[in-house]
């Protein structure tokens, strides 16, 4: 009678011994892969490069061109700070608003830093640092069109005409809360204003304070049918994904200059006083 052996097959020693290759090899592949990672990250090729890329758009009092044509405003102040933080120059890089995801997703800049609102959809395509501040929608009306309006529901009839930026979180909102209206888009936030100056809609949706700015340089022409905002909205820098290193950068660097007061100072400058607006051609 013939005893099998109880020693394994060469076939699946074989396969045993590929496993264990696998096992212990694959460790050092993802190793390898996240060192690269770590070296490609952008804080990395800022840091090598010695300048910072800020993809933005223009919007009062975020980012706008004073008399002499230089930037100036809230973001443009943080993103300045940050490059002078990491000891390298900052260059910006002005990008239609409907175009900016995507501009940075081919690497035409670093980061965004343009008050961008933190949302679950945007978040599908790019990773957001924590909140470095807050901003609502508000509302800036005709006084002919919108008179006796006074609330959200007022302005949510078919009759109703909204203009807002596009691409912009006030699209989102408009929507949300007044659904029946009919809304019309702009690339630039300034066409969106004077369509209702220009008595072609009935209010404008946008970010908070820039809807009371143009109710305060219009007093004949605008009026603010709510007080205040109808919405509260984090805004955070937008980095491409799967960047960890930059991320925690950012998010460490947004802790400290909070901590420190720096952002509530330069937000109280750009956002609740005026001293800005001589130097500012008239919007």
């Amino acid at each position: 009678m013939r005893i099998k052996s109880s020693l394994p097959s060469k076939d699946f020693l074989a396969v045993i011994t590929l496993f264990l290759v696998v096992c212990f090899v694959s460790p050092v592949f993802g190793g390898d892969m996240q060192n690269k990672l770590i070296a490609e990250s952008t804080i990395e090729q800022v840091m090598k490069r010695g300048v910072l890329k800020v993809g933005m758009s223009t919007f009062v009092p975020w980012a706008m061109n004073d008399k002499n044509g230089q930037l100036v405003g809230f973001e443009i102040d943080v993103a300045k700070r940050l490059a002078a933080d990491l000891g390298v120059k900052v260059e910006f890089v002005p990008t239609k608003w409907a175009g900016i995801i995507p501009a940075l997703l081919t690497g035409k800049f670093d980061v965004i830093i343009g008050g961008m609102t933190i949302q679950p959809n945007r978040n599908q395509k790019v990773n957001f640092t924590i909140p470095y501040d807050y901003s609502g929608q508000a509302l800036v009306a005709n006084k002919q069109l919108a008179a006796g309006f006074k609330s959200l529901e007022d302005f949510n009839k078919p009759e109703v005409t909204l203009s807002a930026r596009l691409g912009s979180s006030s699209v989102a909102a408009a929507k949300q809360f007044m659904p029946k209206a009919k809304l019309t888009l702009f690339d630039d936030e300034a066409q969106a204003y004077l369509e209702v100056i220009n008595g072609k809609a009935h209010a404008m949706v946008g970010s908070a304070p820039t809807p009371a700015f143009q109710a305060l340089k219009n007093p004949e022409t605008l009026f603010l049918p709510i007080e205040g905002t109808f919405t509260k909205e984090p805004i955070g820098f937008a980095v491409r994904k799967g960047d960890y290193d930059t991320i925690n950068y950012f998010n460490n660097w947004i802790t400290v200059v909070a901590a420190e007061g720096w952002l509530k100072e330069i937000k109280h400058h750009w956002f609740e006083t005026n001293e800005w607006e001589s130097s500012i051609p008239a919007q």
